[in-house]
């Protein structure tokens, strides 16, 4: 069981930077960012391994957004750079066990990108505004 806290959202400009937040219990998950943004489904953004040492990212986001994670102090982090206005949404950030989380994601072949369902555990959100 691990509990999940975003921070970091707000309201920045069009091309602008943002750095999300989200501090968790335990660091014994893999972790991943979704965002949802009004009248669309969550989507899943970014995935990092337990160690930090494998990622993967959607298209939309790939060379903009960087998923990391330090274990030291139990933070989860999104950098956001040349933030567009398509990136209005609540963000999430979840966690799961990686097995579970790779075995899920496996059985939709190599390269396939996170799901709701692959993780179980969820923040309460924050929410980005680009303008």
């Amino acid at each position: 069981h691990v509990q999940l806290v975003e921070s970091g959202g707000g309201s920045v400009q069009d091309g602008g930077s943002l750095t999300l937040s989200c501090g968790y219990s335990s660091s014994s998950y893999c972790m991943a960012w979704f965002r949802q943004a009004p009248g669309k489904e969550r989507e899943g953004l970014a995935v990092i391994d337990l160690g930090g040492g494998a990622e993967t990212y959607i298209d939309s986001v790939k060379g903009r957004f960087t998923i990391s994670r330090d274990n030291r102090k139990n933070i989860l982090y999104l950098q956001m750079n040349s933030l567009k206005p398509e990136d209005t949404a609540m963000y999430y950030c979840a966690a799961d066990a990686c097995a579970a989380v790779h075995g899920r994601m496996n059985t939709r072949g190599a390269g396939s990108t996170p799901k709701v369902t692959d993780f179980g555990y969820w923040g309460q959100g924050t929410q980005v505004t680009v303008s």
